[in-house]
């Protein structure tokens, strides 16, 4: 490795657990042993989604010694694509696509909406901790802009209506029930 600036001390298998470490193994036996980089960005979705939905500085430097790559060569990856957070989120991230066809079709009044609605603004989480409202480049879905994506699943065609279900059903999901009473 060329990094120099790496710290050596931190390993991945101390920070994940061992299922997650099995998952990023597949990932890596999938390519050549000569092909170090492209198990990146599986590996960074293993480690964010164990850590409360972001990645902290020290786990791309624990992923990038794992696969044995630059710690820079991670860190590119995690800054380039939309999908990885480098703060604290809410619980759910509310991913609003604000390209061409999604601003066209409205993507300003969906951000608007949120903001008003969760009395945050974009890049920000609620107190409770349930929602974060990031804006993100094109989602691939122009034919159903304005859309929004909320944990995997992407919500297409929006009015303040399906947004304000939308949230309704996160937040219900989210009551503590008798047992955690």
């Amino acid at each position: 490795m060329t990094d120099l600036s790496y710290d050596k001390s931190l390993h991945l298998k101390e920070l994940i657990p061992q299922s997650e470490i099995d998952e990023i193994d597949c990932w890596i036996k999938k390519y050549p042993n000569d092909r170090k980089r492209p198990p990146i960005m599986p590996a960074l979705k293993v480690v964010q989604e164990n850590n409360g939905n972001y990645l902290t500085t020290e786990m791309m430097q624990a992923v990038a010694e794992y696969l044995d790559v630059p710690h820079v060569a991670v860190y590119e990856v995690a800054t380039f694509y939309s999908m990885f957070n480098l703060d604290k989120m809410g619980r759910h991230v509310l991913s609003v696509c604000t390209n061409l066809s999604c601003s066209l079709r409205g993507a300003d009044k969906v951000v608007e909406h949120l903001q008003n609605r969760l009395n945050i603004k974009l890049g920000e989480t609620t107190k409770d901790g349930l929602f974060s409202i990031k804006e993100v480049e094109c989602m691939a879905a122009c034919g159903g802009a304005p859309m929004l994506e909320v944990d995997k699943i992407y919500h297409e065609n929006l009015t303040e209506e399906k947004i304000d279900q939308i949230l309704s059903e996160m937040a219900a999901k989210d009551l503590p029930t008798q047992e955690d009473k």
